[in-house]
């Protein structure tokens, strides 16, 4: 599909029976959307009001809430427009900017989990050192760091592919990830294998990271009773953490076994995955971490008592 104007348009044909659901599509997701902005939106806020959430930890939290934003706006304003237009196309240029930002947003939440799993470790195993070692400032590099290595591996290859030719203007999809890669005439192979680099480098390492640190915090706790508390604060990254991996195997998985899926399903778990993580993780950290609970149920309570008043 191209226009006048050379520019090249993709088909996006992934949704299933639009025109019989375009509606409800459209209300449901809106609302997710809403929910997700609100939500996280909310727990940022709290940390920018409250002094005493002026912690690594917290900076940590709010930047993980700002990802989940940033990568919902990446999805959800063109899924929306999408659903209530008669032809879902999108063009090539703005189709690899999608799929750069949804990688980079995906691979800086693995940055900023592992980042997050550092600060538990050293506030467990090392805490008489923490104030020294987990520094405000050093908080500030290591959040710059979890947006900006993700940058550096995805920019180049976002380059490269807006040189290529396309044999193939139709991706079977709702958005673009890399599918994308299947509509280039030639360099699957190239992809494929740059694709590998990026996965380790992003999401393998950060993870296997993860893992380590988390297995010296439990020696160190079943070894001491006092720190079993302290621990506490290190369930809400590992259930981010198991949800966030959960979606991205399917992210991976679903390319490579694109033809062994129905499209009705491919397009039910699409969904689920730009719908649970971003909203699920307000909620954990609203609900599981002590000191954000407190400020929420004050907010919410005085909420209350003002419009009975």
């Amino acid at each position: 599909l191209s226009t006048d104007m050379n520019v090249t348009y993709i088909s996006l044909d992934g949704l299933v029976e639009i025109e019989k659901y375009r509606y409800f599509y459209f209300f449901m997701m809106l609302t997710f959307y809403i929910l997700i902005v609100c939500s996280n939106c909310t727990i940022i806020s709290l940390i920018v009001i409250h002094k005493n959430l002026h912690e690594p930890m917290y900076i940590f939290i709010a930047s993980l809430l700002i990802n989940s934003v940033l990568f919902s706006t990446n999805i959800y304003p063109k899924l929306l427009a999408d659903f209530l237009s008669n032809e879902q196309v999108i063009s090539f240029q703005a189709c690899l900017l999608q799929n750069m930002f949804f990688y980079l947003f995906g691979g800086s939440e693995f940055f900023l989990l592992a980042v997050m799993s550092y600060d538990r470790y050293v506030s467990i195993c090392k805490p008489l050192q923490y104030a020294i070692i987990m520094k405000k400032i050093k908080a500030v590099v290591f959040v710059g760091l979890a947006w900006g290595v993700p940058v550096c591996h995805l920019v180049v290859p976002v380059i490269r592919n807006s040189k290529k030719e396309l044999c193939s203007f139709t991706l079977t999809g709702i958005f673009c990830n890399n599918s994308i890669n299947y509509l280039f005439c030639a360099g699957l192979g190239e992809q494929i294998i740059s694709g590998l680099i990026i996965l380790v480098n992003v999401a393998i390492l950060p993870l296997l990271f993860i893992i380590f640190t988390y297995t010296k915090i439990l020696i160190v706790v079943y070894k001491s009773k006092v720190r079993r508390k302290a621990a506490q604060t290190c369930l809400p990254h590992l259930l981010v953490l198991i949800n966030y991996s959960c979606l991205i195997t399917y992210d991976m998985i679903i390319i490579r076994l694109e033809s062994d899926f129905s499209k009705t399903a491919r397009f039910i778990i699409t969904l689920q995955m730009i719908m649970y993580n971003p909203l699920c993780n307000p909620i954990i950290y609203g609900l599981k971490m002590t000191e954000i609970y407190k400020h929420l149920k004050k907010l919410f309570c005085f909420s209350r008592y003002y419009s009975s008043s």
